[in-house]
């Protein structure tokens, strides 16, 4: 039993709270529901880039997912080796190219002819063999928020079949670049099987005309996104994943990829905010509390819906809209929900907090962000301390210099 007061008084709020234990427990269901074929799962790093989360999954056998040379700098960190990190992700500058090829990870993902065409000749420059995956967009619609969806051709990612057979036939006649890898990411939060087993088609079936024209793929990446439980939604099991996926890839012999962020973390995590007061205007209450949209945004992006708990709560629920001290009428975290009476101090709980919650934060209106903690096996510790106001400013430079004039 988690004691909320307890991990408050000692660390402070707002706070991110991970359960590591639960992480675990949501990894092994993954990785056991693919255990027929040979598989890698790869943690997303941009759903929690904590090094504690992320070294946890790596000792549990993940690899990772990187989406910008920081991350990648991250995996590595955490003890990831170069042969389970991918490195995605629409825009990468030369200099993130070359290190990521310096640093030996498994490939490159790309995800357009110009990419492609960098990433030769930073190889040639080097004087080595890029190892590369192309993203294919098989144009499904993954029913779910657009601006999470990522498999349509009005997406900014990836590229259409067609394309993606020029790509590899380029590379195959390229002394500088090695096809090892095909990849599909059709959209987050998705509860539909039906547009990932049709999308597993598309590729699966672009995996068998590379193999006739003798572009032998290794690894067959099926991206991530399996939802979670928000508000009540009807999930996706993972061994019903797997099977949708392996059914497609009959006569093909490649190492299955999945790349979670928010299947494993984000029931695993929880943002603890203190009551400041509450407001009446006219017939509208409002819970106003200490945490706000700078650190945890996605009520404000995406309209998203997280479930929010009172700690000991007292007397009759009537809708309330809890909001946060920035100065932004979109600084809320929900609105109109039944909540029970609120006073100075009380804590609430925002559960489903674990992914894009801390690693999506920022300093607007200078408020340092959260503290996070790691809850494992009945005890806690601090992962990240909370930053502080001369942290803030340590790099405005011309400010510093001058006021040292």
């Amino acid at each position: 039993m988690v004691d909320y007061h307890a991990l408050a008084q000692k660390y402070g709020t707002p706070l991110y709270l991970y359960d590591f234990d639960a992480i675990a427990s949501q990894y092994t269901k993954l990785k056991e529901a693919f255990s027929a074929r040979k598989s890698l799962v790869c943690y997303a790093v941009k759903a929690n880039s904590n090094l504690s989360v992320i070294k946890h999954l790596v000792d549990l056998g993940a690899g990772c997912d990187c989406v910008s040379i920081g991350e990648v700098r991250r995996a590595q960190l955490a003890g990831a080796p170069g042969y389970k990190i991918i490195f995605s992700g629409v825009g990468k500058r030369d200099d993130e190219i070359r290190e990521a090829l310096e640093r030996d990870i498994l490939m490159i993902n790309l995800e357009s002819e110009a990419e492609m065409e960098r990433v030769e000749m930073i190889a040639q420059e080097m004087g080595i063999c890029a190892r590369i995956s192309v993203r294919v967009n098989p144009n499904i619609d993954p029913q779910t928020h657009p601006y999470i969806s990522t498999g349509l051709h009005a997406n900014k990612f990836g590229v259409d079949e067609d394309t993606a057979k020029r790509i590899y036939i380029k590379a195959k006649n390229s002394p500088h670049l090695d096809p090892v890898g095909i990849h599909f990411h059709i959209g987050s939060q998705l509860t539909q099987l039906d547009p990932i087993k049709e999308a597993s088609e598309i590729v699966a079936n672009l995996v068998r005309q590379l193999q006739a024209l003798d572009i032998q793929i290794r690894f067959f990446d099926v991206g991530g996104g399996l939802g979670i439980d928000y508000e009540g939604e009807k999930l996706i099991e993972p061994y019903d994943y797997a099977q949708a996926i392996l059914g497609t890839l009959s006569g093909l012999d490649v190492t299955i990829m999945c790349e979670p962020g928010r299947f494993l973390l984000g029931n695993s995590g929880e943002f603890l905010t203190r009551v400041l007061y509450e407001k009446v205007n006219g017939d509208k209450r409002f819970v106003i509390v200490d945490g706000a949209m700078n650190d945890l945004i996605r009520p404000s992006l995406y309209n998203a819906v997280h479930r929010i708990t009172l700690l000991e709560p007292q007397g009759e629920a009537t809708p309330a809209s809890v909001v946060g001290p920035v100065c932004e009428s979109g600084d809320f975290f929900a609105k109109d929900i039944p909540l029970p009476p609120t006073k100075h101090d009380d804590l609430l709980i925002v559960e489903s907090a674990g992914a894009y919650g801390f690693t999506m934060s920022s300093n607007y209106n200078t408020r340092p962000r959260a503290a996070e903690v790691a809850l494992q096996n009945g005890e806690d510790r601090l992962i990240r301390k909370r930053e502080r106001f001369d942290e803030l400013i340590a790099d405005e430079i011309d400010f510093i210099n001058l006021t040292n004039q």
